[in-house]
């Protein structure tokens, strides 16, 4: 099948990557908001920006969003959503994963290389379980969720929509996260945490509130 790819960050090259080690699907091009149609992307055209795509998208209508960030990710999921409603999103999955019985995972969603998802876990839509990621049995993942390289959770965690474990973060057993909530880098969350918070340190302690598109890339 091919697909476009929106997006020309730094995510887009591990996205781009999951992809041809994947051999399910062929990149026709990229769409970028920095780029003009017709420049070069990692070895990949430029097709033109979102904008013009969700106009006039052409016979492809097959994707995925490489962007980073939870909630601009959102947003550009949606309004392709909004504009083109049988766009079909795929899931892009590493090959060199651990991926246990009975594990969901939704539409949009990238594994990254070395990730592993133990048994009965349910993944949401367009999230990123990054490099080297460790999500333990009975986990839940909300839409726009993000698992930073080398964080780990133990089992039966929630994690909300657009939150985030930055790297080398742990959160222990039963724990619930709130939604649009970030962990710090090397962070130990041993309690529930609220919406909309920063939390820092081992173990993790409330920094501060945060708005929900607040950038934390």
């Amino acid at each position: 099948m091919d697909i476009v790819i929106f997006g020309t960050g730094v995510h887009s090259k591990v996205v781009i990557d999951v992809v041809e080690k994947c051999g399910k699907h062929r990149i026709a091009g990229l769409l970028s908001s920095n780029l003009q149609k017709g420049e070069n992307f990692f070895g990949y055209p430029v097709l033109g920006n979102d904008k013009e795509f969700l106009m006039e998208p052409g016979p492809i209508k097959a994707g995925i969003v490489a962007i980073g960030d939870n909630w601009i990710r959102s947003k550009v999921a949606m309004n392709i959503e909004r504009h083109i409603p049988d766009f079909h999103f795929i899931t892009a999955i590493h090959p060199f994963t651990a991926i246990g019985r009975e594990v969901s995972i939704g539409a949009g969603t990238v594994i990254c290389a070395g990730a592993v998802i133990n048994p009965a876990t349910k993944i949401g839509q367009h999230c990123i379980v990054n490099t080297k990621a460790s999500v333990d049995h009975d986990n839940h993942l909300g839409d726009f969720a993000a698992i930073m390289p080398g964080a780990t959770t133990a089992g039966n965690v929630n994690i909300g929509r657009f939150s985030v474990v930055c790297m080398g973060a742990a959160v222990k057993h039963g724990v619930t996260i709130g939604e649009s909530t970030v962990i710090g880098a090397g962070s130990t969350v041993l309690k529930d945490t609220t919406d909309q918070a920063v939390l820092l340190g081992s173990p993790a302690r409330f920094h501060r509130t945060r708005r929900p598109e607040e950038p934390y890339l």
